[in-house]
């Protein structure tokens, strides 16, 4: 089996051992992407500002992997605060295409440096 390492050229690339995704035939599994833009910095706002920034980066993974949104399958979403979820829900609703993919959300400890949400995808190849 095939396995490749994807790296978006949009987001970078904080730790030299981790990919942005692995790719195998059929399938992609993207690593966890928190709010940060392409300077490597913390976009600025609130949860919806930055859901929307991971679903971005997701989405920039995906197109280098050479899929898409609308071949995704599963997402996992990682909220600091489940007090989030209505909000970080309202951007997820907007942003994603119909049929929305299989989806998990849950509350987590601690995410890298602190950020408020970390979202990962499997999609189709």
């Amino acid at each position: 089996m095939s396995v490749e390492k994807i790296n978006s050229n949009e987001i970078p690339q904080f730790n030299h051992i981790l990919s942005h995704a692995t790719k195998v035939p059929g399938l992609i599994f993207v690593s966890g992407q928190v709010p940060i833009g392409k300077d490597g910095a913390l976009v600025p706002g609130g949860i919806q500002e930055h859901a929307a920034q991971c679903i971005k980066n997701i989405g920039s993974v995906l197109e280098a992997a050479g899929s898409s949104w609308e071949k995704v399958v599963k997402v996992n979403v990682y909220l600091k605060n489940m007090d989030d979820f209505a909000a970080m829900n309202e951007v997820y609703e907007k942003l994603l295409p119909t049929p929305k993919p299989s989806r998990t959300c849950i509350q987590a400890a601690k995410l890298p440096n602190d950020v408020d949400v970390e979202m990962e995808a499997i999609a189709a190849a």
